[in-house]
């Protein structure tokens, strides 16, 4: 098993090595995804660079055990509807995952301990299995706040908690799906100078659609910010990106997103065109590290990048339906 602590040091130099041990090490404890690079003819023997790296399609999480260990601390479940088949994450070593959350908050935001941290989500007793509210959850935990929790409809209240807060001067995170965001902001004269709003998405079912840059501007009218963060993580991976303006994501050091021609998987672009989300999360060790998402994107020079929505036929998915 390889050490953790290589994965969060990883820097640009050495990313692509790790990156190759990494899939050396799955290739030979997953029997999944070995199955399927081998299918492929793609083995460790006969890759010479990264793009060469089989992405296993993130369908597989619905339909076999992806992990490279037998025992298991934790069972991750996605959102979905009842008649959907959900995506199941076996993470065997919690650490692991709080370590992502917590380095990489750190390193965006700073010490959990300057903010109290709200919630616009299902607590953690009413959606144990959530990745979003594990993480959430931990974070409250780390704020040491008795103001921080979660809050999902308590709407009214949550007004005149942020005003007392921003009486007081403290600095809030506010982390909530997006109808939930749109629901407390709507018909209020709002203003929330002292807060970071982080959107996690999240429409489909409860209101109109909007792309990103409607729901941003909706919620910078609303209240008086001049930007609005977005998170973007998933159930299969143990890793965040986040975006702190304009829709645009940066990843953590231990993290990389590649686009694909959605009509040939296995051929990556090398310039900005649009097409399917792969991600290397090295955080995912223990599981697949190398994953060919659902999502559409586009990538910039700089390694950060935008998400374009979902790819035609792909399973409807979204944090809203964990309520």
């Amino acid at each position: 098993m390889l050490n953790a602590d290589k994965i969060f040091n990883v820097d640009d130099k050495n990313f692509e090595q790790i990156a190759f041990e990494v899939f050396q090490f799955q290739y030979t404890n997953n029997n999944i995804y070995k199955s399927y690079c081998d299918l492929l003819e793609k083995t460790p023997s006969n890759i010479g660079d990264i793009s060469s790296i089989p992405f296993l399609p993130i369908s597989f999480f619905k339909s076999h055990s992806v992990i490279c260990t037998k025992k298991y601390d934790k069972v991750f479940h996605s959102s979905g509807t009842t008649n959907e088949n959900l995506s199941k994450h076996y993470v065997s070593d919690i650490h692991i995952y709080e370590q992502s959350f917590l380095k990489n908050f750190i390193d965006n935001y700073g010490d959990p301990k300057d903010y109290v941290i709200l919630g616009l989500l299902p607590n953690y007793m009413e959606n144990e299995n959530s990745s979003l509210i594990y993480m959430v959850n931990n974070l409250i935990e780390l704020s040491k706040s008795n103001d921080s929790g979660f809050f999902l409809k308590e709407y009214d209240f949550m007004i005149e908690k942020m005003k007392s807060l921003a009486r007081e001067n403290k600095k809030i995170i506010l982390i909530g799906v997006s109808y939930a965001l749109l629901d407390l902001t709507e018909s209020k004269n709002l203003n929330f100078e002292n807060t970071i709003i982080i959107e996690t998405g999240g429409m489909k079912g409860r209101r109109r659609e909007m792309i990103k840059k409607e729901l941003h501007e909706t919620l910078k009218e609303r209240t008086g910010l001049k930007k609005i963060h977005s998170e973007y993580g998933m159930t299969e991976l143990l890793s965040q990106a986040y975006s702190k303006r304009d829709g645009i994501f940066s990843c953590p050091n231990w993290m990389r997103v590649f686009i694909r021609d959605i009509n040939d998987p296995n051929f990556l672009y090398s310039n900005n065109k649009s097409g399917g989300i792969n991600i290397i999360d090295l955080a995912n060790i223990n599981s697949c590290s190398f994953i060919a998402t659902e999502d559409m994107g586009s990538l910039h020079k700089n390694g950060n990048f935008e998400i374009m929505g979902r790819i035609d036929h792909a399973d409807t998915r979204g944090c809203n339906l964990l309520v």
